[in-house]
């Protein structure tokens, strides 16, 4: 998924020494837990080697999981993955939120509800727990915090959105001249749509509904520009409702260890 995720080119990538790069194939889905295993797999081996890390992005819950803990030990079968998967399928998200709704009569908390991913994720624990959102949660937040002994500072960078819309553009007309579309076919063929996360990221999710006829060739530009402005103002409001309170998460033990440092 080159062009479609701006990753790194080859030579930013010969310059400076890049993790969290082409990890599966796109036909297998790539969850936070993975993600929480790998980093804390290259964190400790940076450091034994005395190096340092830039940790950035992207999606602010991955972000997050340095700073608390946001993997449970629940186990889900593949017999409520495949259940999940076909409510999805037959009745989409509204129809997860009923299912869920259900098992959580006090409420849903904090989830986001518009996010199919993080939805789908919350009705699989919820089944495999037989626990609602809240008390796993709760549970959750009683686990020790992640690389406690780090000092770990953050940088929020922003632009306003006179600047931000017109990057949007030009990195959608990038994106399509550099051959979105011809990629997006190409990983049809591997199996991304038995992926939900990945063939729903926006750029992919529109050049597969080119593809499928859905939308013409002249929509389909601004289908990602539009689909790029209402993510940039998600994750906007997820780090403006995070950063500050994520300040107060690195404690006075944790400032002690000036030598080994998370930088968000």
């Amino acid at each position: 998924m080159d062009v479609g995720s701006a990753k790194p080119t080859h030579s930013e990538r010969n310059s400076v020494k890049h993790y969290g790069l082409d990890l599966v194939s796109v036909s297998k889905r790539y969850d936070v837990s993975m993600y929480v295993n790998y980093a804390r797999d290259v964190v400790e081996r940076v450091y034994q080697n005395n190096g340092r890390l830039l940790i950035v992005g992207g999606s602010g819950f991955y972000l997050r999981s340095f700073f608390s803990q946001v993997v449970d030990q629940v186990v889900v079968s593949k017999e409520i993955r495949d259940f999940v998967d076909s409510l999805n399928e037959k009745k989409g998200l509204n129809g997860l939120l009923v299912e869920l709704e259900k098992l959580n009569p006090n409420g849903l908390g904090s989830l986001d509800k518009s996010n199919p991913v993080r939805v789908i994720k919350s009705l699989e624990r919820c089944l495999a727990s037989g626990s609602t959102i809240q008390k796993l949660q709760k549970e959750l937040m009683e686990k020790p915090t992640p690389f406690f002994g780090f000092e770990k500072k953050t940088c929020l960078l922003d632009r306003s959105n006179t600047q931000l819309f017109e990057l949007i553009e030009k990195r959608t007309s990038r994106m399509l001249e550099m051959g979105l579309v011809e990629e997006t076919e190409k990983l049809i063929d591997q199996g991304i749509l038995n992926n939900h996360p990945a063939s729903n990221a926006v750029g992919y999710r529109e050049a597969i509904s080119f593809l499928n006829g859905k939308i013409q060739g002249s929509e389909l530009a601004s289908a990602i520009n539009q689909s790029t402005r209402q993510l940039v103002a998600k994750q906007r409001k997820w780090f403006r409702k995070y950063y500050f309170a994520d300040q107060k998460l690195t404690s006075e033990n944790d400032r002690t260890f000036s030598s080994r440092k998370l930088i968000w």
